[in-house]
């Protein structure tokens, strides 16, 4: 192995170790974090449950925005400041409503939420449906039977049957 496709392959391996080393801080820059690493750990547990409402279904701890920068400040202050998790998840959504929470509460003004993929599942299975039935007629093709049949037309398909049962037997 030569020694330039050496150096090429020890550079293609620290920069892979260095991306991958980089991936889990997401957008959070070094003069965002607090020094004390229990609290920066707490910070980043918060905000991962926080959407960014300029990226919309992305954590502010993924975001790169500029909002989503401001929301991990005020985080770390309200953190730095004494607040619970909670607290200041509670902050947060006093601020910016429950649309801020990736994983919105389960309440009156959230069942649309909640409960809307199902409600059209079920309204597009019902459109299906519908369909279905309006292109055979509104009755299953299997169930459909022909009316019946005028004295004339039975004695012309007894005669019919009667001449195929005849012709039948003599070969």
């Amino acid at each position: 192995m030569s020694m330039n496709r050496l150096r090429t392959l020890a550079a293609a391996a620290a920069l892979s170790v260095t991306v991958a080393v980089a991936l889990p801080a997401g957008a959070v820059l070094p003069d965002e974090m607090l020094d004390d690493p229990k609290l920066e750990e707490r910070a980043r547990e918060v905000s991962r449950n926080l959407r960014c409402v300029v990226c919309q279904n992305e954590s502010i701890d993924a975001s790169n925005a500029e909002l989503a920068r401001d929301m991990r400040l005020i985080v770390r202050d309200r953190i730095a400041a004494g607040d619970t998790n909670e607290e200041v998840l509670q902050f947060m959504v006093d601020r910016y409503g429950d649309y801020v929470l990736l994983e919105p509460p389960f309440k009156a003004s959230t069942y649309a939420l909640w409960f809307g993929p199902a409600i059209f599942l079920l309204l597009a299975a019902g459109a299906g449906y519908a369909y279905y039935r309006s292109r055979t007629g509104g009755v299953p093709a299997e169930t459909v039977r022909p009316a019946g049949l005028s004295a004339e037309e039975r004695a012309r398909l007894d005669a019919l049957l009667r001449d195929d049962t005849d012709t039948s037997s003599k070969s």
